[in-house]
């Protein structure tokens, strides 16, 4: 799986030692020089990770909190750099990992590392795959509904489905994913729903058997679709 991240730092030194590193573990980087450069690219972009140089550009702390409060990048895998005088402050506005100058390429390497389960995971938790699945949703004693899943996700999926939806809360969705054997039946609500036969559903207890299946499976997607 292919990630990508974003370095906001002017201290070309970073770039040199991340570059390489990064690249064995099969992490894209895009490197900004400026803050307000950066912030033009997360506004508009999403990165599996954002590395931000904190103690030696102007501005890097508040790049470093505006992150955790936009919409596209909020919930990204965040790396402070620093050179030895805020890291406590760092942990306080969002930083995940912490990278202290001088940086070399084993700190480098052991610290992304560490963090390629959390990047990866965030990879899936934002990934849709479109796909055009039955399903049928339980609310209470009900036999179920019948819908027709178009998107599915790590934390839920789309649905369209014809009439309305009864007035009760939704207890689960039961569906085989695609292409599989693999039959699923998460607790789940209904986290929006509109007139013209579209709803969005939240999955809200997966059982960790379940949980596994339908990550790995995610993963295979995100693999065929970077293909």
């Amino acid at each position: 799986m292919s990630l990508d991240s974003l370095l906001v730092s002017s201290d070309p030194q970073v770039a040199h030692i991340l570059r390489p590193a990064l690249e064995k573990l099969s992490i894209n980087l895009t490197a900004c020089h400026e803050v307000q450069a950066g912030s033009q690219v997360l506004s508009s972009e999403k990165f599996d990770a954002v590395i931000v140089d904190c103690d030696d550009m102007e501005g890097g702390l508040d790049l470093l909190q505006r992150l955790r409060r936009g919409k596209s990048n909020k919930s990204s895998v965040a790396f402070a750099i620093l050179n030895g005088t805020t890291t406590k402050q760092a942990f306080e506005l969002g930083a995940n990992f912490v990278l202290q100058k001088p940086l070399s390429p084993l700190s480098t390497m052991r610290c992304f590392s560490a963090a390629l389960g959390f990047m990866e995971r965030e990879r899936r938790r934002y990934f849709r795959h479109a796909v055009d699945m039955p399903v049928r949703l339980v609310f209470g004693q009900n036999e179920g509904v019948r819908a027709t899943a178009t998107n599915i996700s790590e934390g839920g999926m789309a649905l369209k489905f014809e009439g309305k939806l009864p007035n009760l809360a939704l207890g689960k969705v039961v569906f085989t994913l695609p292409a599989t054997t693999i039959s699923l039946e998460p607790k789940a609500q209904i986290a929006w729903s509109d007139d013209s036969g579209r709803a969005g559903l939240r999955f809200l207890d997966v059982p960790q058997h379940s949980r596994e299946q339908l990550d790995r499976w995610l993963t295979e997607k995100i693999k065929n679709s970077e293909r």
